[in-house]
């Protein structure tokens, strides 16, 4: 399966990724400063806290790398589909089932790493940048920051699943747009953020979407050697 994995990192250049993701951190964390500074001006207060802080980054970190999976599961799965490029693989003799199951594993890592390093990293900006030039009303300490790497944890991993759930929905049409449109709709319900009611914040709802997404490529896997490629 390792194997597999790096043979399919090394076949699609994942450059753009990485990119990508600097890019999106980048853009998140000038949104997030934007945010505090509007209302700080206009007074219309929607984060009051680092707790609500941390929950807004997350919500948009999260949301952001959902629809990046869902631009993996595109590249990696439904274009090899859609252009017939899988039915090189299938005629090696390696079981279908691990070549699907090395792709979705690739989506799902490296969905979880961004994730998880991105909110530490946001979070770290927003930190080290507030301590010159003072834009949130709050406090944020070192302490804060550390506790929130760890709590990132399990949403990180609940994401991870999360993003698996476009496949479904890609492999129906054989469609790339479907794929990503679909990662928009996932991402509205599940990194839903509101000042009264989060629920990107409710930690069992974000674990049965990871069910479901995991479910769902779970018979993908299962159902492969049904699956016709053309």
């Amino acid at each position: 399966m390792l194997q597999l994995m790096k043979l399919e990192m090394k076949k699609f250049k994942f450059g753009w990724y990485v990119k990508g993701a600097l890019i999106a951190n980048v853009i998140i964390t000038a949104l997030f400063i934007f945010l505090n500074y509007i209302q700080k001006i206009e007074g219309n207060v929607f984060i009051e806290s680092s707790e609500e802080a941390f929950l807004f980054i997350g919500a948009m970190v999260r949301g952001t790398f959902i629809v990046f999976a869902a631009v993996l599961i595109a590249q990696l799965v439904i274009e090899e589909y859609k252009n017939k490029t899988i039915l090189i693989m299938f005629s090696y003799p390696v079981d279908r089932k691990k070549i699907i199951a090395s792709k979705l594993f690739i989506v799902a890592i490296l969905t979880f790493i961004t994730i998880w390093l991105s909110n530490i990293v946001v979070a770290g900006a927003v930190f080290a940048l507030h301590s010159y030039f003072s834009f949130i009303s709050y406090s944020i300490t070192i302490t804060d920051w550390m506790q929130q790497a760890i709590n990132m944890v399990p949403f990180a991993v609940a994401a991870a699943g999360t993003s698996l759930i476009p496949l479904y929905f890609g492999m129906r049409k054989r469609s790339v747009p479907i794929t990503i449109l679909s990662s928009l709709f996932v991402v509205s319900f599940a990194c839903s953020y509101n000042p009264t009611f989060s629920m990107v914040a409710i930690i069992p709802v974000q674990f049965a979407l990871a069910a479901v997404g995991i479910m769902i490529a779970y018979l993908a896997i299962r159902n492969i050697e049904k699956e016709d490629a053309i």
